[in-house]
Parts: structure tokens; C-alpha cells; sequence
């Protein structure tokens, strides 16, 4: 009888290590065993416990460090990029992304083989065959029974098999997401997405992690191991934006007086889960002008004091949530026979739970900004055209006459553009030194005639005012106008500087002469030196003679 129990104890003992040395999915995927609390509280829609069996012979295991992990891919390691769109706000879906990254000259095409691309060379050369992995050729050659591919290795690691949809088999990389004790197995190509609703998700950060396989033959080849961390909470992720006109730098939260601010609010919530929510804003300036309650995401205001302020804003939202527990009925004192069935009780029909619950949540923003003086405007309020000299025809000198109100600005840049304002021709900055009453001349070059688009700004520490006007240049042809005036003024200047010479040569010439003594020779020669002058005038200006009344009839003697 003795014999017979340690028998029956070996054949027990012989069931069970089959048992024991199969590997689980937690086993695999990751070392972290959620407590029995979590697995009952955090149940994925669709996915499945990590406590099923893990197909180790058409899914091999290797741990970090396994030699064999440099030999899963032809030409280097895959690696697996893992991102979410976290924070989730409890209630809506998380989505998961995953990337390969295959080594370098190597890509999927369109019939999901890896290829090398075409005129890249990797430290081994260019390559003779094209393909990295033909996996259309692999799976014409391991077609299932009947040709619809219904075999034993097209399965997953838990031994469901593959959906089978047109265009399966250019999917070769499974994918085994798991995060919270539970798993999802999923079949594509390079790139996949995964969503999950985060209903019954714990709130906080949690871990999700993912091990790839490619196809090898009629089994699979672990390539790439990814994990992150994803968030979901009962708070209405809420970021701020602010702009102001002028100021130099949004990023520093300073901002200037006396001119409004915007703030646009943006809510996380990439799945649209607030989409039919009443979303309220609620806002505190810490400035003393009270609270601003709205519906709009954007809102302007205006700091009329410098200083710093703390800026308060408060979101609530009506969205879909958990509905209370039923109240408990009260005890009625005495039996009533008058009640009927319990189906029928209006306090048990109370009790029915509500499938369209709605729970308010709320999300926060705060921010310290800082008011200082800053340029709140600038005007060009005259434009001159700078007479230029003649060695430089093709160009023109426009002075620009400014003023500001604000602060006063250090500095001035000028973007001279073509008529549409888009192409760039020049660029000018320069330090001014403005007084207290703001203006100032601006004068800039401008090659060529034709319209430009002027940007004009000022600036200091903490703003920048900006102007725009469309100039006209006019040509400025040597026969124009201005050319032939000045080239009219250069001739008489050279003319003038003739006469004067030649009158100092006949100067000197009379001189040698015997003096006069009587003043009457001091008159003709005075005379003789005006008639000459007027003389060399009647060359150069013939209708000028008839306006000298000394001129007619004038003989003039002792002059050689």
C-alpha cells in the first residue's frame, strides 16, 4: 500500500513540472506582478491576464545580455521607439505609438519587405541583393493548408491566430503590449498604434512595456524591447499660452503696461473626450480687477501697473464619470401589506444606475508675470527723398522721420523687402539715441527705383514696435531732373573757378603798364577788368549782354 502512494505521488509530481516550467506572460514581459487588488480594479477592455501561457517555442525568450540578441537583425539592431499623447484624464483613451528604427540604408516597402534603399552605402558597401528580409517570397513558400495561410504558426504568442484580412501578410512584426497584468498582442508592419480606455485605470504614473518579434521561417526572432511611462489623472490637463504685441520675449513671462495681453488656454485632450462638455474659465489676474468668468478659451487683458502678478485660472468640466452609489432604502416601521413586488418599488427603480453619469473635473494654471514700461507705438510720419551726388546714379537716400510712444527705444532695425513684403533685400540694425521726446531720422539706401516694403522697428531690454510702409523710388536717370540741376550747378561752379583764373592772368598783365596817378585811371582800369568779366560772362551767357546797360557801344583801348 506504501508503494502505491509513492507512486501515485511520482505521477503527480510528473504532471505538474510541465506546469511548472511553462512560462507565463508576466514571466516575459516584465518582472512587476501587480497586486490581485489592481488586476480586479484595472480590467482593460480587451485585453487579456499575464498569467496565460507563453508559446516559448514559436516565441523565443532572451534576457538582456543574450549573445543571440546581435544576430536578430541582418546588418545591426532594431531599435523600438515607444511614445503616448499622456496625460490621460481618467475616463478617456491613452493612445500608445510604437516606431522601429531599422539600421542605416535599410527600409520597408510598400509590400512590407526591408529593402535597401537605392545609392546608400553602409559600412558593408552597397549590396548585391536588394532585400534584407523577402518576406513575400517566405510566406508563398510557407502557405498554409488550403492556401489560406490557417497554420499552426500563424499565431500569437498566447496561440490566438492572426487576423485574417486582405493585406495580412505584409504585416510581419508582432507586437505584445503590457502594462497593469494584462497584455494585447497585435500584428503590423514598421509602425503601430495602440489606444486603451483609461476608465478603470489606478490614477498616476503607470508602465507600459513592448517586446517585438519579426518573422523567421515558421517561427519568430525577438528584434526590440521598448517601455515608458504614461500618466492618468483626474485633472484636466491645461497649458496657457500668452502673446502681447511688442514684447520682445513671450517666454520670460514679462510682459509691458498698458497694452493687452492674450491668453489662449489649451486643454489636453487629444481623444475629444470633453468634446460635448461645457468647459467654464474662470480667471484671477492678481491685479484687483476681481475674477472673469467664461466660455471662450481665449481672453484678453491689460496690466495698467508695473509690478508682478500672480496669475490664477481654474477650467471645470462636466464629463462623463463614475455614477454614486445607490442610497441605501430606509427601513419602513412597520410591514405595509399594501407594496407590491420589489420590481415594482419606486425606491428600487432609484437604485437602477444611471449609464449617463456625469462627474464635474477641474484643471488648474498659475503663473507669476512681471509688468514693465515698454514701446507701445511707432509711426513714420515723413518720408524725404536726400539729393545724392552724381557718382552714385543707381541709388537713393530716403530719411524716415519717427516717433514713438513708451518707453524710449536703444536701437533701430530697417528690413527693406520687395512690394509683397516676403523676399528680404537688405537688413539694417543700429544703436540710436533718442530724447525724451521720441523722434528721430532714419536714413536708409535703396538701390534701384521701384516699390519696397519697409519694416521699420524700435526697440529696447523688453519690446520691440514695429512698422510697415510701401515706398515708390523714382528713377534716377543722369537726365532727369535733379541730375540736370546738379550737373547745372557743378558747371557754374567750374566756371566760376575759370574766370577768376583767367581775371588774375589780365591782373597781372596790366600791372606791368606805367601807373596812372589821377583817379580817373584807377575808374578805367576798375572798368576794364568789369568789362572783361562782363565780356567772358557773354560767352558763356549770350542773352545776359542786353541786361548791362554799360555794355552797349563800350569800345575798350590800351588793351592787347
Amino acid at each position: 500500500m506504501e508503494c502505491l502512494y509513492y507512486f501515485l505521488g511520482f505521477l503527480l509530481l510528473a504532471a505538474r513540472l510541465p506546469l511548472d516550467a511553462a512560462k507565463r506572460f508576466h514571466d516575459v514581459l516584465g518582472n512587476e506582478r501587480p497586486s490581485a487588488y489592481m488586476r480586479e480594479h484595472n480590467q482593460l477592455n480587451g485585453w487579456s491576464s499575464d498569467e496565460n501561457d507563453w508559446n516559448e517555442k514559436l516565441y523565443p525568450v532572451w534576457k538582456r545580455g543574450d549573445m543571440r540578441w546581435k544576430n536578430s537583425w541582418k546588418g545591426g539592431r532594431v531599435q523600438a521607439v515607444l511614445t503616448s499623447d499622456s496625460p490621460a484624464l481618467v475616463g478617456s483613451n491613452i493612445t500608445f505609438a510604437v516606431n522601429l528604427i531599422f539600421p542605416r540604408c535599410q527600409k520597408e516597402d510598400a509590400n512590407g519587405n526591408i529593402v535597401y534603399e537605392k545609392n546608400c552605402r553602409n559600412e558593408a558597401g552597397l549590396s548585391a541583393d536588394p532585400y534584407v528580409y523577402n518576406w513575400t517570397a517566405w510566406s508563398e513558400d510557407s502557405d498554409g493548408e488550403n492556401g489560406t495561410g490557417q497554420s499552426h504558426h500563424n499565431v500569437f504568442p498566447d496561440g490566438k491566430p492572426f487576423p485574417y484580412h486582405p493585406g495580412w501578410r505584409r504585416w510581419n512584426f508582432i507586437y505584445v503590449f503590457h502594462t497593469l497584468g494584462q497584455y494585447f498582442q497585435k500584428l503590423g508592419r514598421c509602425s503601430v498604434r495602440v489606444s486603451v480606455n483609461t476608465a478603470n485605470v489606478t490614477l498616476g504614473p503607470q508602465l507600459m512595456e513592448v517586446t517585438v518579434y519579426r518573422r523567421h521561417g515558421r517561427a519568430y526572432v525577438p528584434i526590440a524591447q521598448v517601455k515608458d511611462v504614461y500618466v492618468v489623472t483626474d485633472q484636466i490637463p491645461v497649458f496657457v499660452t500668452m502673446f502681447q504685441k511688442n514684447d520682445r520675449n513671450s517666454s520670460d513671462e514679462t510682459f509691458l503696461k498698458d497694452l493687452p495681453i492674450m491668453f489662449d488656454v489649451l486643454i489636453h485632450d487629444p481623444s475629444h473626450f470633453l468634446n460635448y462638455s461645457t468647459i467654464n474659465y474662470k480667471w484671477s489676474f492678481g491685479d484687483n480687477t476681481g475674477l472673469f468668468v467664461s466660455t471662450n478659451h481665449t481672453v484678453n487683458h491689460t496690466y495698467v501697473l508695473n509690478g508682478t502678478f500672480s496669475l490664477n485660472l481654474t477650467v471645470k468640466a462636466a464629463a462623463p464619470g463614475p455614477c454614486p452609489p445607490p442610497p441605501p432604502p430606509p427601513r419602513p416601521s412597520k410591514p405595509n401589506p399594501s407594496l407590491g413586488p420589489a420590481g415594482d418599488n419606486p425606491l428600487e427603480l432609484s437604485r437602477i444606475p444611471d449609464e449617463n453619469c456625469q462627474i464635474n473635473r477641474y484643471g488648474h494654471f498659475q503663473a507669476t508675470i512681471t509688468i514693465v514700461e515698454g514701446i507701445l507705438e511707432v509711426n513714420i510720419i515723413q518720408m524725404t527723398d536726400v539729393l545724392m551726388p552724381v557718382p552714385w546714379p543707381d541709388s537713393s537716400l530716403i530719411d524716415f522721420v519717427v516717433t514713438c510712444q513708451g518707453s524710449i527705444p536703444t536701437e533701430v532695425c530697417t528690413i527693406i523687402s520687395d512690394p509683397t513684403c516676403e523676399i528680404t533685400q537688405n537688413t539694417v540694425c543700429s544703436p540710436v539715441d533718442v530724447d525724451d521726446m521720441c523722434l528721430l531720422t532714419v536714413r536708409r539706401t535703396f538701390n534701384g527705383s521701384g516699390t519696397y516694403c519697409v519694416n521699420l522697428t524700435l526697440g529696447d531690454d523688453t519690446s520691440l514696435a514695429l512698422t510697415s510702409t510701401l515706398i515708390s523710388v523714382p528713377d534716377r536717370d543722369p537726365a532727369s531732373p535733379l541730375r540736370m540741376a546738379n550737373s547745372a550747378l557743378i558747371s557754374v561752379g567750374c566756371l566760376a573757378i575759370f574766370v577768376t583764373v583767367i581775371s588774375l592772368l589780365v591782373y597781372k598783365k596790366h600791372k606791368e603798364y606805367n601807373p596812372i596817378e589821377n583817379s580817373p585811371g584807377n575808374v578805367v582800369r576798375s572798368k576794364g577788368l568789369s568789362v572783361f568779366l562782363n565780356r567772358a560772362k557773354a560767352v558763356f551767357f549770350p542773352g545776359n549782354q542786353e541786361k548791362d546797360p554799360l555794355l552797349k557801344n563800350q569800345e575798350f583801348k590800351g588793351v592787347s
